[in-house]
């Protein structure tokens, strides 16, 4: 009907497999280097985005079904463990955050939490403060022991990071740490107001605790450390250098926490 020879047609389709084949080939090397500079953190969704950003023209579904192809899967996620002691006779702030976890800008809302990471010398305890508007970890402190001191330090470095702003809402659980004198004193005199939440609830905290979740998930439980110094440079470098200036956050459009506060400061 078309006067094409039948010998041409049968050329034309191979040369369109070869054609595909190849295409897939040249993208198969591109997702694994993603895959692999990310230590398999990133799925589907994140390797699609590394991808455009770097000019490839790809779809999800085509990066989904070349990752089956390649046996690539992103590391799989662990439910929520809660740690926090709250049997004490401190007092407790109410909840007022309630749940909201968003902010139209730095410095309105902050988060912060404790938990444990395993050595062969003992337990490392890691205290983080996190801005709910980027995401970002702007204050830590990792010490062998469960005090005051180490969610202080936490809390001081992420003002001193931040430049002391007043009036911001700062968040935990209603641990012994979050309720001792030594800390509801630097709020006070920083000018932060307190929210803790509800007893046992992880949910009232759940930014922290997502971020705890992903810091287990893709390092605490793929490494074994034989001494407290070798984890607090692996947290550090994961903290400073990967999770706040590369790795894409869902909740911020799929953008780095530090380059979602870069593009807030050109727009302001």
């Amino acid at each position: 009907m078309l006067n094409i020879a039948r010998s041409g047609y049968y050329a034309w389709t191979k040369e369109k497999v070869r054609k595909r084949k190849a295409a897939n080939q040249i993208l198969d090397k591109k997702i694994i280097e993603v895959f692999t500079h990310h230590r398999g953190n990133y799925g589907c969704p994140r390797i699609t985005d590394e991808l455009r950003e770097n000019g490839e023209l790809c779809t999800r579904h085509r990066v989904a079904r070349r990752m089956r192809h390649l046996g690539l899967r992103a590391k799989a996620k662990r439910k929520f463990k809660v740690t926090t002691d709250s049997n004490h006779q401190l007092p407790v702030a109410c909840n007022l955050l309630n749940r909201d976890f968003s902010a139209s800008g730095p410095n309105q809302k902050w988060a912060g939490d404790i938990t444990y990471i395993r050595t062969e010398e003992g337990w490392l305890y890691l205290a983080v403060v996190i801005d709910l508007y980027s995401r970002a970890v702007i204050g830590w402190s990792m010490k062998p022991h469960l005090s005051r001191d180490l969610v202080c330090d936490a809390l001081m470095m992420g003002l001193w990071r931040r430049g002391f702003p007043h009036g911001v809402l700062f968040h935990s659980d209603r641990g012994s740490q979050y309720c001792s004198a030594d800390y509801q004193k630097l709020l006070n005199v920083y000018g932060l107001t307190c929210s803790m939440s509800r007893k046992g609830n992880c949910w009232d905290n759940a930014v922290v605790e997502s971020f705890f979740h992903t810091l287990k998930t893709e390092l605490i439980y793929m490494e074994s450390y034989s001494s407290r110094d070798i984890a607090k440079r692996e947290v550090f470098q994961y903290i400073e250098s990967y999770y706040n200036r590369v790795r894409r956050h869902s909740a911020l459009g799929s953008i780095a926490p530090m380059v979602f506060e870069d593009k807030f400061r050109k727009v302001v």
